[in-house]
């Protein structure tokens, strides 16, 4: 995706979780969340972020998704806005997670 986006593939973020410095966000909605989602993920329904979304860290790397990676794209476009520089979006979604292979976690 371009717009200035920074998207990180599923092995970078699994990467990024492994080394403990990374918060994932789901920005999808509760029944999608209640699906599955991807271990370690925070819930924030995209139409919460602008009321919470200010709890997010500035200094570690914050990475969301939703299915395909477009509302979550949303997201780092309105966080990038506000200020934070460290904001990634998974490439693909979790579509694109589960066609890696990886783990997704009953929520």
């Amino acid at each position: 995706m371009s717009f200035g986006i920074k998207e990180v593939d599923p092995q970078t973020v699994q990467r990024m979780q492994a080394e403990g410095e990374v918060v994932l966000v789901d920005v999808r909605t509760e029944a999608e969340f209640a699906a599955g989602a991807i271990p370690g993920a925070r819930f924030l329904p995209l139409h919460l972020l602008p009321l919470v979304g200010d709890e997010l860290p500035k200094d570690k790397p914050v990475v969301f998704y939703c299915r395909s990676g477009a509302r979550s794209a949303q997201a780092c476009a309105y966080m990038a806005n506000k200020g934070y520089d460290q904001v990634y979006n998974l490439a693909g979604g979790i579509i694109n997670w589960a066609r890696a292979g990886l783990k997704l976690a009953a929520a």
